[in-house]
């Protein structure tokens, strides 16, 4: 994907770079877009029924609403499955969410979103027929999107549902003491094994396969942590060598699963099979005893540094989204070129309902929370035990009850926190990993040194 970057001397001119290659995208009357819809839930959502005289029963006919603050103009663009591209500015600006009821958006509908700071930088779109966003540059995905498209470069959010077949699962709920934890990634788990069809090797399907089911029950693990699955792209400079990012620690959705992970089955079947493929992953392994958790990226996300791609979160509200200093500059305490900013009540929102939507969606057990230092820095950029995106967690009647993993770090001031999390949680070991690392890098005394005293569960627990 080619990122929207163009050098630090068109800085301040993204945005007119960004609706420019849309400015003749077909426009409809926005008089559908005028009657009552609602600021919350962010994202895609069934209107209220009873608040016009419109039929509100149309599975097509969708609450959109996207917190942009210090935008004065939102629009919708999307795609229907075998229509053409088409916009809808949002006409309702509530506590900096734009938000609006658009119809003809069914299951599959491809869309963006376009913003302008000022209302003379988004011309009003023109017809053209022969306009196709698919060879325009990136519109602004949905940050509460549930599955992203890629075509070639451009990455929209798709309209998604939630069916699927769960009978009776439930969280298995086990204890701490009786957990062993495996730390998988999905792509290579399964990649090699010569029990696994082909076909399924490196996908969510091969990490349930029966072979891999019993590789895990071999070795007594009760859990496997994946490491990050949720949609990311690869830095803007592996891009410019032509490489990739194999550990997925760079998020560019966090409702999303990545659909790279799937079967080539899945892939081309859409996004919807892409879900169904994990959730099926999640179901078997569950049979099978074995809990599933996510690693999760919060710290920072895949649009970098500040000449970095423009795929969502920049485009929405920078100054808000992101630690800035006081000179306007990005703060970074995840070495990662941005910081997500934890102060901001939105952004704590975001997270939340992030692994709400996974805990009851996809019927995850627990979260390792990358940098978690990061999470629960203050206005101030100091760590705070009692940041309200703790609280939040262990007041939320869903979350509460997964397994929480911190990685008590980050590289920004004050940054090694161990110990310091709440009840509940548990600390990531960093001396049981270097003990493996030396382990298997010859240094077989290491087994002694670490590795020992992490299998019997080290450090603290809840």
């Amino acid at each position: 994907m080619r990122a929207l970057s163009y050098g630090p001397w068109a800085r301040e001119n993204w945005r007119w770079r960004l609706n420019s290659q849309l400015m003749v995208m077909p426009i409809f009357d926005t008089a559908s877009t005028v009657d009552a819809s609602r600021p919350s839930p962010l994202g895609l959502s069934v209107p209220l029924p009873g608040k016009s005289d419109r039929d509100t029963s149309s599975p097509d006919r969708v609450n959109v609403a996207v917190w942009a603050p210090g935008l004065t103009r939102v629009e919708i663009a999307y795609k229907a499955p075998g229509d053409s591209w088409k916009v809808h500015t949002l006409p309702k600006l509530e506590d900096g969410v734009h938000h609006g009821i658009v119809d003809g958006l069914p299951l599959g509908t491809r869309y963006g979103f376009r913003a302008a700071v000022h209302e003379d930088t988004l011309p009003l779109s023109v017809p053209a027929p022969d306009f196709d966003a698919d060879d325009a540059e990136q519109l602004l995905l949905d940050p509460y999107g549930r599955a992203v498209h890629q075509r070639g470069e451009l990455l929209t959010s798709v309209r998604m549902d939630s069916a699927f077949d769960w009978g009776d699962d439930r969280p298995l709920r086990t204890p701490w003491r009786e957990t062993i934890v495996y730390e998988a990634h999905v792509r290579g788990q399964s990649m090699l094994h010569p029990d696994i069809p082909e076909h399924l090797r490196g996908t969510y399907a091969g990490m349930a396969h029966p072979a891999m089911i019993e590789h895990f029950h071999s070795l007594g693990v009760t859990a496997v942590q994946l490491l990050p699955i949720h949609f990311h792209i690869d830095e803007q400079h592996l891009q410019y060598l032509g490489l990739t990012n194999y550990w997925g620690y760079n998020t560019a959705a966090f409702f999303a699963p990545h659909s790279d992970y799937a079967t080539q089955a899945a892939q081309q079947a859409g996004p919807h099979a892409v879900q169904d493929e994990f959730k099926g992953m999640v179901k078997l392994l569950h049979a099978a005893g074995i809990e599933v958790i996510l690693d999760v990226v919060y710290n920072h996300t895949a649009e970098g540094g500040p000449d970095g791609d423009t795929l969502s979160f920049r485009g929405l509200g920078e100054q808000r989204y992101y630690r800035h200093d006081a000179h306007g500059r990005y703060l970074d305490t995840t070495g990662c070129g941005n910081t997500l900013n934890f102060a901001e009540p939105r952004v704590v929102d975001l997270a939340i309902e992030s692994l709400r939507y996974w805990a009851e969606e996809f019927h995850i057990d627990g979260f390792r929370f990358d940098l978690a230092v990061t999470l629960c820095r203050n206005a101030g950029n100091e760590f705070d035990p009692e940041h309200p995106f703790l609280k939040r967690i262990a007041e939320d009647p869903v979350i509460s009850k997964t397994k929480l993993i911190s990685e008590p770090w980050d590289v920004g001031y004050g940054g090694w926190q161990t110990g310091r999390f709440p009840k509940g949680w548990v600390d990531w070991n960093d001396h049981f990993r270097d003990g493996v690392r030396r382990f298997w890098l010859s240094d077989r005394g290491a087994a002694d040194a670490g590795m020992s005293g992490g299998n019997v569960g080290s450090w603290r627990t809840p």
